[in-house]
C-alpha cells in the first residue's frame, strides 16, 4: 500500500475510534518499521513520517512529534560529488520526553538526547547531546535551557486538562494574558 494512503487510512480509523492518544497511528508507524519505545505508548505523533526507510527512525517514550515534521534518512547529493555512489544513509534517534515542533526537519545521522525541545521550523543538522535544552534555527543550535523557558513562560501557562475549550475562549476574550512575540 502507498505510504501516504496507509497513513491517511490509519488517521481516519483513529478518528472514527476517537483515539485520543493516536494509538492507531502509532501502531501503523510500528508496522512500517519506526521503532517506538514501549510499543508507542506515551508517544504522540501528529505528523506524517512515512518515509522510505522508517526502520532507521527511533523515537523515545514520552516524545511528541508535531505536524509536518520531516525525517530525512538519506541523501542523494553525494552522487554529484562521487558519481559512482548514490546515497548517504543515517539513523535518526530521538530521546525520551522530547518535543519536536511543527515543520521541523531532522537530518540523517542525528541523535537527540532526552528532554530536548526542538522549536518549530528548525533544521537539525547535527546531534544534540545535551539534555534539558531548547534548540532552534537553521541550522538548529541551543537557544535556551528548560529552566529559563519555564521562568519566562510561567505567567502564560494554561492547563487544558483542567478547563474546557469554551472556558479558554471566554478567558482570552476577557483579556487573560497570552504570549506576545
Amino acid at each position: 500500500m502507498n505510504p501516504k494512503i496507509g497513513y491517511n487510512v490509519a488517521k481516519i480509523i483513529g478518528i472514527i475510534r476517537r483515539d485520543k492518544h493516536n494509538e492507531t497511528l502509532n501502531k501503523w508507524f510500528i508496522k512500517r518499521g519506526v521503532m517506538l519505545e514501549s510499543d508507542g505508548k506515551n508517544i504522540y505523533i501528529n505528523s506524517n513520517i512515512a518515509i522510505n526507510e522508517p526502520e532507521l527512525i527511533s523515537i523515545g517514550e514520552g516524545t511528541t512529534i508535531a505536524g509536518n515534521v520531516e525525517f530525512v534518512t538519506h541523501d542523494n547529493s553525494i552522487s554529484k560529488v562521487i558519481p559512482t555512489c548514490t546515497d548517504l544513509f543515517g539513523e535518526i534517534k530521538i530521546g525520551r520526553n522530547c518535543f519536536i515542533g511543527a515543520r521541523s526537519v531532522i537530518l540523517y545521522g542525528v541523535r537527540i538526547a532526552d528532554n530536548v525541545i526542538v522549536s518549530a521550523g528548525s533544521v537539525v543538522t547535527k546531534s544534540i547531546n545535551e539534555s534539558n535544552v531548547i534548540v532552534g534555527g537553521n541550522p538548529a543550535r541551543v537557544i535556551s535551557s528548560w529552566e529559563r523557558f519555564e521562568s519566562k513562560s510561567k505567567p502564560y501557562i494554561w492547563n487544558l486538562n483542567e478547563i474546557s475549550r469554551d472556558e479558554v475562549m471566554k478567558r482570552l476574550k476577557q483579556g487573560e494574558r497570552v504570549i506576545r512575540r
